[in-house]
């Protein structure tokens, strides 16, 4: 889960060279949902359509916004600062968990969301060595975003639990590709594509960030939400910085040894969450 979706910043990073957010975003989406549509087809006559809301949530609230918030985000803050804020999805998810989902408290979770993120506040208190240089109120759409992740992860424990993990990536990437898809095309996107000198590229990366970074990405997330819980799923967030940072490092964006002390923090939060009674 960490290496695919901590892959991801670099990845629409490399998308926005040709692209611009809405397109990267759509792009991300359609191509997502093509992916899926072969299974969503096979299974169509046996799924459960009283479920089509939850369905919804778990497609515009765990993909479709997300992937527009992220896009937006990386047009000002770096791939590696947007790992890194990616981190607090687990305060978020035990958070409404606690406020609308009805999760038991436990002090070990809160222990461990609490010294994850403590490893997330390093990387952030030192983020302008990572490249918390431009408008860094961007950071807030990456706030939204894991709110918006904590809202699907739960939203996945409480009411679809029981559903095929393929089954339920495939409808909820039918139900957001149709606007996807219709948003792509209304774009000059084709233009971009045939005129621009990195458009072949860039869309090369953006099907990278769709197969691994989206379908592969959700489908191993749904089935660990429902192998485990929804906090201690969303706790692989605590890993991604590492893998963010590491690519940026690639990439050529700076990385610190206090990098490197938040991830330890980071990682020990990670093994507190194992517990997942």
């Amino acid at each position: 889960m960490a290496l695919t979706w901590g892959s991801s910043y670099i990845l629409i990073k490399k998308g926005l060279v040709a692209y611009s957010p809405e397109q990267v975003a759509s792009l991300r989406i359609s191509i997502s949902a093509i992916a899926l549509l072969p299974y969503f087809l096979l299974r169509y006559k046996s799924i459960d359509w009283s479920k089509a809301k939850y369905y919804a949530v778990v497609g515009f609230a765990g993909s479709f916004i997300p992937s527009i918030l992220f896009a937006f985000a990386q047009t000002q803050i770096n791939s590696s600062i947007t790992g890194v804020l990616s981190s607090l999805s687990p305060l978020f998810t035990m958070l409404l968990g606690l406020l609308f989902f009805g999760i038991a408290f436990s002090w070990r979770k809160m222990t461990a969301v609490l010294v994850g993120l403590s490893g997330a506040a390093i990387l952030i208190l030192f983020g302008k060595e990572a490249g918390l240089d431009g408008n860094s109120y961007y950071g807030l759409l990456v706030v939204l975003a894991t709110i918006l992740y904590a809202i699907s992860a739960n939203t996945v424990k409480n009411y679809l639990q029981d559903v095929d993990v393929l089954t339920l990536s495939s409808v909820s990437f039918f139900i957001i590709g149709i606007p996807g898809l219709c948003y792509l095309f209304s774009t000059n996107f084709m233009e971009v594509l045939t005129t621009h000198e990195a458009g072949l590229v860039s869309l090369g990366y953006i099907t990278i960030l769709a197969l691994v970074g989206t379908v592969v990405a959700s489908v191993l997330f749904f089935k660990l939400v429902q192998m485990t819980n929804a906090v201690f799923a969303s706790m692989v967030s605590y890993l991604i910085p590492s893998v963010a940072l590491l690519w940026g490092a690639v990439d050529g964006e700076p990385i610190t040894v206090y990098h490197f002390a938040g991830m330890g923090l980071i990682l020990f939060g990670v093994w507190l969450g194992k517990d997942t009674n």
